[in-house]
Order: C-alpha cells, then structure tokens, then sequence
C-alpha cells in the first residue's frame, strides 16, 4: 500500500514537473502543487533532493522505454535518433531537462544526495544504448563506443538547446550527429 501511495506521489510530481517545473520551488511549493502536505513528500522522499532525484529517475526511464520503443517500430537507425532528438527537443520536455541538469551539476561537485544518480546517469543509458548498436549490427567495443558517444552529444546538444534555443541549427546538428555515428566505415564492417 505505501508503494501504491509513493509510485501515485511520484506520478503526480511528474505531472507538476511536466507542466512548469519545480527546481525553484521549495518543498512546500511542489507539494501544494501536487496536492499533497510536504510531510508526506518527507515521509516518501526523505528530503526535497530525494523527491528530485525520483522525478528524474522516472522521466529517464520514460525516455528510455520511449527510445526502445523506436528501436522496436524503426529499421533505420537515422530514423530512430532523428524521432528521439526530435523527443528531446520537444520544449514541453524543457522543465524536466532543465532538472536534469540542475542534478547533474550538483552530482558534479559529489554532493551526498546524488549518490544515486551518478550511480546510473551514464549506466542505466549506457546497456541500452548499446544494445541499440548491437541491434544495428555493430559488435562489442564498437557498439559501446558509440553508445558513450551518442550519450555524451546527444546531452551536449540537448544542454546547447536548452541555454540558447538554437533549434534549426542544433536539428541540424542532431541530424548530422546521427548520421556520422551510424555511417559504416568503407569496408562495411
């Protein structure tokens, strides 16, 4: 029961985080906008910083279930990053990312309520990522060379997008990006 109750919290802080964010918002603030007492976030969350982390946690598994989901529908795997950039760009996705990142600079500075998240920002993407190139037919270290890459741009030109609002030339760079890390060498292999 109290998971049912946290897992419909959670699901809720997601919705407030989707339609405005919240990484300025005191505890209280998210949790009248969730509905909620913030002694029931505490209770949930243990701290303002573990609420955060479980929002960030259920959006990247939402992007990450959305990305297979690609990999499933798509043969091409151009087309498959061009649809997720195209997902990650999506301004209605720009609070979220923004919390991201917000995160992702205090784990930077190995802030203790991080731990978790640097424990899988790059790891829970990484195997995906590379089973993505494994299922287009690269092998190994190839595979998970490119997947670190593909990490590690798409989330700079995602960072890019957010500061400067470059769209048309940060798509194009996207659409560049997935063709150099798809392009076979000339051999073919």
């Amino acid at each position: 029961m109290a998971g049912d109750a946290r897992e419909s919290l959670l699901d809720r802080c997601v919705n407030l985080l989707k339609k405005g964010g919240f990484s300025q918002l005191s505890l209280r603030e998210i949790a009248s906008g969730a509905g909620t007492s913030h002694r029931m976030l505490l209770y949930h969350f243990g701290s303002r910083e573990g609420l955060l982390t479980e929002v960030v946690r259920r959006v990247e598994a939402e992007q990450r279930a959305a990305l297979a989901a690609l990999a499933a529908e798509l043969d091409d795997p151009v087309e498959v990053s061009r649809r997720f950039w195209r997902r990650l760009a999506d301004p209605a996705l720009a609070p979220a990312e923004r919390l991201f990142f917000e995160i992702y600079a205090h784990a930077l500075f190995e802030k203790s309520w991080t731990d978790p998240f640097r424990a899988s920002v790059i790891a829970a993407w990484a195997g995906p990522v590379e089973e993505l190139f494994t299922h287009f037919g690269w092998a190994g270290p190839e595979a998970r060379r490119r997947a670190r890459l593909s990490l590690a741009a798409t989330r700079g030109l995602l960072l890019d997008l957010l500061i400067t609002g470059d769209r048309d030339v940060l798509d194009a760079a996207a659409e560049l990006f997935a063709e150099l890390i798809t392009a076979r060498p000339p051999n073919g292999a």
